[in-house]
Parts: structure tokens; sequence; C-alpha cells
């Protein structure tokens, strides 16, 4: 895929979306960190639904450390994972206070030492939260990555760095986004919406879903438009 192309397929997504963000709720770097962690293998349907249970009750380092591993469990117990995400996040919250001034930081390498945090969390954070040009890639983005040839690779880093090095300056800020959303509600695993897509006829998937056919009985014309002050024909089974 060339350089213009690419610029198209971000601009008309740009275009229908101009401003995008995350679909988790959150109002602090802390929360977006707390509900990143919880979002691993889970939606972000479940995990807001889970963060409106704790926020109220615990939304700062210190506050869910005096929660307890026990408490914290409790009210996040409708996540898959639950509890290794709460020992995560229970350790997570000890280093915050003790390194960090109970501060999300805005590092790669200190993120990626809190526990449960990877490469993918961390570029969620660095992006949302600070507002840096990272592409955090998940399964979504490597399948449209893939799918469409906007950057292929065989792993998610691989894919991240030709993300970042192939999709245009004016872009990068919001495209980890638009590329998301885009294969969460468009691009689809099991049956792509193509004939729906804003980008299809720039995408370069060799097997992209055909029209779905008109339904045969809505498509039967026998003749011409009926009289509507004459009563129906009775239609033989």
């Amino acid at each position: 895929m060339n350089r213009d192309k690419r610029g198209e397929i971000f601009g008309r997504l740009q275009a229908a979306n101009p401003r995008p963000t995350t679909e988790l709720v959150y109002r602090s770097p802390f929360e977006l960190l707390i509900a990143v962690i919880l979002s691993a293998q889970a939606t972000d349907k479940g995990v807001n639904q889970a963060t409106a249970r704790l926020f109220p009750l615990a939304n700062t380092p210190a506050a869910i450390l005096a929660l307890g591993e026990a408490g914290l469990r409790e009210q996040i117990r409708t996540i898959g994972l639950f509890n290794s995400k709460a020992k995560h996040i229970i350790r997570t919250c000890a280093i915050l206070l003790d390194r960090h001034g109970g501060e999300v930081p805005r590092d790669r390498a200190a993120l990626e030492a809190l526990p449960g945090v990877g490469r993918k969390t961390a570029n969620v954070i660095l992006n949302t939260a600070f507002g840096e040009p990272t592409v955090a890639v998940d399964t979504h983005i490597f399948r449209v990555a893939n799918r469409t040839r906007l950057a292929t690779g065989k792993t998610p880093l691989a894919v991240e760095q030709r993300l970042a090095r192939l999709i245009p300056r004016e872009f990068l800020q919001d495209a980890h986004h638009w590329l998301i959303l885009h294969g969460r509600y468009v691009c689809t695993a099991r049956r792509p919406r193509c004939p729906e897509c804003l980008i299809a006829d720039l995408c370069e998937c060799p097997a992209k879903t055909p029209p779905s056919a008109p339904d045969p009985a809505s498509a039967r014309q026998t003749g011409p438009a009926a009289d509507p002050d004459q009563p129906a024909t009775p239609r033989r089974e």
C-alpha cells in the first residue's frame, strides 16, 4: 500500500470521526490505568460496569490499597481473570505510591515496570492520558492492519513499528482510536462489514465480504405496481 492511499484512508476516518477516543470511562490517568489493566480479555462494556462500582469507592492508589485485595476482588469479580488482576492492581498501587508519588508515570519503562502493564497498555496510557503519538496494537488493530495491508506484520510489535513509521504524522495521534473502532464495529473478525465500509475501495484485502443478496420475497416483481384502491389478489402458496 502506498503513502497516498494510507493518507486517504486516515483522511476518511478523520472526517467520519474527528475526535476519536477510548470507550473506557475514566476521569484521571490513574483511573485509565486501572481500566486498561482490567480490559485484558474483557470488553470495554464489562470494564465500565466494574469501574462504575469500583471508582466511587476507590479511585486513587491509596484508596485501593485501603480497600485491600479481597475488597478489590469483590468489586471486579464480574471481569475475567479478576483474581490475578486484583493482585496486579494492588502491587501497582504500592509501586505508584513508593516510587512515583502516587502519580502515573509518563515514561514507557516506568509504566512497563508496573505489574499487569505491558507494551500495549503503556502505549494506551501514553497516547490517551498524555497525548503522545503511540499506537497500541491489540487484536482489532493487528487484524485491520494486516487485512487491509495498511501495515503487515507477524507480531503486534512488528505491526506497531510499521504503523508508527508509515502513518502520516498528522494522523498518528488519533490513529490508534480510529483503527480499534474500525476493527471493533466494521472490519470485524468473522464477517467484516465491507459493503458498509468507508474505506472498502482503498482496502487491499483480496477477499471482501460481498453485499447481501436481496430478499427473494421482497425482490419478487410480477407486474405493475398494485393499485392501493383495489383489494389484494390472494397469493397461492
